[in-house]
């Protein structure tokens, strides 16, 4: 934010209406990095959704080697945050943090699937209390440069918990585990720590809400 507060005041040097459009830019990056409350379902078995944004992918893929989930195609639901997006990151179910794993890599259009496999991403294993693995990763994009984490392995997060940043355009990859049917749809647009993208539970469990 200071970076384009100082570009606003050198702009406004070489012709005064360029502060203004500085100024505004200003407004939006500060604007970008807000971090709103949000109110996660309470009941076992939900896998909510990690970010803001739109359902890019709905389909099985092979998850990154890093995660150490096998080799096998899981069930993957993709979500695409554009640069008006909220870009903080929360949990998909609670749990304890087994993996964090950083990827170097490109900066492709994250709303392309081969964004997943080729572009600089940060990731992520949760288990569950019953021994099952969830697996999240943040993937930079077009205009994303840096993923800032902010746990560490072995921490004990509760559903739509904050585990990091991706700063500006960018993905979100949920793996769930096999056999899992997700509720989302391609297209459908996500609240971070509200939206189920998915139950583990066969059996229905009656939802109550509660403040985070």
């Amino acid at each position: 934010m200071a970076a384009f507060l100082v570009g606003a005041l050198l702009l406004g040097l070489l012709w005064g209406p360029l502060f203004w459009v500085g100024l505004a830019l200003t407004g939006w990056c500060a604007w970008f990095f807000r971090d709103p409350a949000r109110v996660t379902p309470d009941a076992p078995g939900i896998v909510v959704s990690p970010a803001d944004g739109r359902v890019v992918a709905v389909h099985p893929r092979r998850p990154p080697p890093e995660l150490g989930l096998g080799s096998e195609p899981l069930p993957c639901v993709g979500i695409f945050m554009n640069v008006f997006d909220v870009h903080v990151n929360r949990t998909p179910v609670p749990g304890r943090v087994l993996v964090r794993h950083h990827h170097p890599g490109r900066f492709l259009n994250a709303s392309l699937d081969k964004a997943s496999e080729e572009n600089e991403r940060l990731a992520w294993v949760l288990e569950t209390a019953d021994g099952r693995k969830v697996g999240l990763v943040q993937i930079a994009g077009l205009v994303a440069r840096r993923i800032v984490p902010f746990v560490e392995v072995g921490s004990t997060l509760g559903a739509g918990d904050r585990v990091g940043l991706i700063r500006f355009g960018s993905r979100c990859d949920v793996y769930l585990p096999a056999g899992t049917r997700p509720l989302v749809l391609l297209g459908q647009r996500t609240i971070a720590g509200e939206t189920v993208l998915a139950e583990l539970d066969v059996e229905h469990v009656p939802r109550r809400r509660r403040m985070t």
